[in-house]
């Protein structure tokens, strides 16, 4: 995704780029149209060279019309092609119209794609556009569901016909593409939530419009750059010492989960915090300590001990493995009281939601049942739209919110930027502590919150994405505090 633009619309906002290209610039929409098909052809060839026989199948609006496109150029190229248009051409109207009519004047239609779903070399899907906001039904879901198990791969056009463009979920059912050409502005539903099992490879053209086009129309969300890293964490001073990079106190580890705490102590050494300390239940003090020595580690049975262990802390990570008792609810009330930066995750996150407390320098990491704790309401209502989603979570509780999953989004009240670095790997436990420490460190070090948070993301699943080379099942926390260092030294 590294050749993907960094700037992220939704498809209202794209639709006003392509209004304006046509109205203020003088660009013909059949232009538009065809430069579409014509790019959307050209990734065709490149990702399917073999494919003989297409199938092409057309919706109405200008998702078809893009289609019908495809489907002329395609039979000029001496391909053959089953066109069957699941919209009457005679409805459309406009570009669409036009397309359809030089289509079907090279190419008899079919009245239904069932016999054809088992002969073609590849699918063309140009069904459904951006602007879907309901969920899929009738005719349309079932060839939806047939196509995705047929075995020729598909293209899309735009979009997955059943994704939504703006949020990334999946609207019923969704096309499962092996390639999605998009167009004038890439929509920030492609790169996340649901999008990553239906999107396949995403390619991007702005079909020639003149860049004052986008002038005054602030994207909806960024791609976090793939230089992020190399360019937010620059060489230290040569004459650098501990003190100069901060002080990390991780707060956590109840009973049975000491594990936690020292996996979000050593993320935090492993990004370059200058002492990381642990104040933990006293029973798993042995155990930190003889698992990395590096780490100071607290003994702590009430809040009054914990207190006198809170000085000296800059940054404060409260969380992991501390537990639904009466000690973890102690800690979480205790550490509220400190002034410096802090991060929540796991179960501080849990003590947090309903609380109506809110700080504007703290970051929140929460995946999505954590978010629908926070915001009292379900997991499967955070995942309908995830962006909005944060949003909320930003407005109730301030901050910067991390809101994990494929496709992490960071969020504060001005930006929102999407990881599309990580994998499925990580879906297992010990992951959130890592990127609570990996955070922390990088906040103790000087970071402004949102940057830290940023970085911490995109370090956390450039260090996964670099242990899952030994494959995703089976990918455990450990394997990416490994490889924590490299990626932190570009």
């Amino acid at each position: 995704m590294n050749d993907l633009p960094h700037t992220l619309y939704t498809p209202e906002q794209v639709r006003e780029l392509d209004r304006r290209a046509i109205e203020d610039h003088g660009i013909p929409g059949g232009v538009l149209m065809g430069r579409a098909g014509e790019s959307a052809w050209r990734h065709l060839r490149r990702r399917f060279p073999d494919a003989g026989h297409l199938l092409v199948l057309c919706g109405g609006g200008n998702n078809g019309g893009d289609g019908y496109v495809v489907a002329r150029l395609a039979r000029e190229a001496g391909l053959a092609v089953d066109l069957c248009p699941l919209v009457d051409p005679q409805r459309l109207t406009g570009h669409a119209r036009d397309a359809a009519d030089a289509a079907l004047a090279l190419i008899a239609p079919i009245a239904s794609p069932w016999a054809a779903l088992g002969e073609a070399d590849a699918v063309v899907d140009a069904m459904l556009g951006t602007g879907i906001d309901r969920a899929v039904t009738g005719t349309m879901a079932a060839v939806i569901d047939a196509l995705n198990t047929q075995s020729a791969p598909v293209m899309s056009l735009d979009v997955p016909s059943g994704l939504n463009a703006r949020t990334g979920r999946v609207m019923g059912t969704a096309v499962r593409a092996a390639i999605t050409p998009t167009f004038i502005g890439l929509k920030q539903g492609l790169l996340t939530g649901d999008a990553a099992d239906f999107v396949g490879e995403v390619v991007f053209d702005d079909l020639r419009i003149p860049a004052s086009v986008y002038d005054g129309i602030n994207p909806s969300a960024a791609r976090l750059s793939a230089d992020a890293l190399a360019e937010g964490l620059p060489p230290r001073a040569r004459n650098s010492h501990k003190g100069d990079f901060g002080h990390v106190r991780v707060v956590g580890g109840d009973h049975g989960m000491g594990g936690a705490v020292r996996m979000a102590g050593e993320a935090a050494a492993r990004v370059g915090a200058g002492r990381v300390s642990i104040a933990t239940r006293p029973a798993h003090v042995s155990a930190v300590l003889a698992a990395r020595p590096e780490l100071m580690v607290h003994g702590v049975d009430d809040a009054a001990a914990f207190g006198a262990a809170l000085a000296g802390t800059d940054t404060l990570a409260i969380g992991p493995g501390l537990g639904q008792s009466a000690w973890g609810a102690a800690l979480f009330e205790r550490a509220l009281a400190h002034t410096g930066p802090v991060v929540v995750d796991a179960d501080g996150l849990n003590r947090l939601a309903g609380s109506g407390i809110r700080r504007e320098d703290w970051v929140l990491t929460p995946h999505p049942g954590e978010a629908a704790r926070l915001l009292e309401t379900t997991a499967g209502a955070i995942l309908d739209d995830r962006f909005a989603a944060a949003d909320a979570i930003v407005e109730r509780y301030g901050g910067v919110v991390v809101l994990k999953g494929a496709g992490t989004l960071i969020v504060d009240r001005q930006r929102r930027v999407i990881c599309t670095e990580g994998n499925p790997g990580m879906a297992t436990a010990g992951m959130g502590d890592v990127l609570t420490g990996v955070i922390a460190g990088l906040r103790a070090q000087g970071l402004e919150a949102f940057d830290a948070a940023c970085l911490g993301v995109q370090a956390h699943a450039r260090a996964a994405d670099r242990a899952a080379r030994a494959g995703e099942r089976g990918l455990l926390a450990g394997d990416v505090l490994e490889g924590l260092r490299a990626v932190v030294n570009p």
